[in-house]
């Protein structure tokens, strides 16, 4: 009896601990990710900066109302750039500011060299405006082709060769290629929405085999409308998408509830549900309007990311799935948490069809 309990205690605590993630992942949606595009043409460095309005909502304050030509001279202050170990000088810039369907910024700013850049020296300190969680994928553009660097609070400077003759100058740079990794992991560990229902799948997954089936089918589905998303084949509106997340997650939680025995054929749910979330996921990568360069390995790295969260996620559930289905209370139980799940999905239904 005592090791019951101490199963009981052991069940619940693993599933309120998760249930207090997914709800601090709510309140804080994760760190804010820029994409900037540098571009060299002889004594002139172009410099584009990405960002979601959820980076731009962090230094609104500081804007003079509504004024965000302002906000070029923030992002100017805050990189520097060199040619040769002497500054560019930055000409005032520009801001694009978000549109309907379009709700990202776009700031431009020009930088003027004294000569021809042979190696140029990028400093990135814009984790002093947006926080020290923002990160920035830069890539940078020149004769030699395109290098791709991950900007963060710990690594804030890069130097790349931009001609054969500083061949040996540029940084070694083992992380930039992966930043899209990195953003995939963030992005489903700090997505309440695609945690909640990869939570409500699991749930009443039945077997390992059984639970194998549901998150492939989930993966498959949503890789493949993650790729038509991005690479602009299918671009359904986030108006539909998003409450469409929000109604599987409550639909799942209902089927928990009030069915007697384990789905059979959970796996076709997950299949169906995964490709609405896959639109969902690929919201990340369009908002920083990726150049077509590279954006295949963009896009695999990302989606790489994505299934390494969703990796990490099922294994601190699988012990407590595990412990759980050996308790005769296992139903009593998968019913509170799934009505838990349906109440927040429910919220989430109406805020994002009605409220938003």
């Amino acid at each position: 009896m005592r090791h019951g309990r101490r199963g009981v205690a052991c069940v619940l605590l693993s599933f309120a601990l998760l249930l207090d993630w997914i709800g601090a992942a709510a309140a804080h949606t994760g760190g804010t990710t820029g994409f900037a595009r540098i571009t060299v043409e002889g004594e002139t460095v172009r410099y584009s900066l990405t960002l979601d309005l959820e980076a731009v909502s962090k230094v609104q304050n500081g804007l003079p109302g509504a004024d965000h030509d302002a906000l070029a001279g923030i992002v100017a202050r805050h990189i520097e750039v060199s040619a040769d170990g002497s500054p560019c000088a930055a000409l005032p810039g520009t801001v694009q500011p978000a549109q309907p369907g379009r709700p990202i910024v776009v700031v431009v700013i020009h930088y003027a060299c004294a000569g021809p850049v042979g190696v140029l020296t990028l400093r990135d300190r814009l984790s002093a405006v947006f926080g020290r969680d923002h990160h920035t994928l830069a890539n940078i553009e020149g004769p030699k082709g395109t290098e791709q660097f991950l900007l963060d609070p710990d690594r804030s400077e890069v130097r790349v060769a931009i001609n054969d003759q500083s061949a040996g100058a540029s940084d070694a740079n083992p992380e930039g290629a992966f930043g899209f990794f990195r953003l995939g992991i963030e992005h489903i560990l700090t997505g309440f929405d695609h945690l909640l229902f990869l939570l409500a799948l699991v749930l009443r997954g039945g077997r390992i085999g059984s639970l194998l089936g549901i998150v492939t089918a989930f993966t498959v589905a949503h890789s493949v409308t993650l790729a038509l998303s991005v690479l602009g084949v299918v671009r359904p509106p986030s108006w539909l998408i998003e409450p469409l997340i929000a109604a599987s997650i409550a639909y799942v939680a209902c089927e928990n509830i009030f069915l007697k025995h384990t789905p059979s054929r959970r796996w076709l749910v997950s299949l169906l549900f995964g490709l609405v979330h896959g639109f969902g996921f690929a919201g990340a990568l369009l908002e920083l309007e990726l150049p077509r360069d590279g954006l295949f390995s963009s896009l695999l790295l990302f989606n790489l990311g994505v299934e390494t969260g969703q990796a990490m996620i099922i294994v601190l559930l699988l012990p407590a799935l595990v412990l759980l289905s050996r308790f005769e209370w296992e139903r009593r139980a998968v019913t509170v948490i799934s009505s838990v799940i349906l109440v927040a999905a429910v919220g989430l239904v109406v805020d994002r069809a009605f409220v938003q």
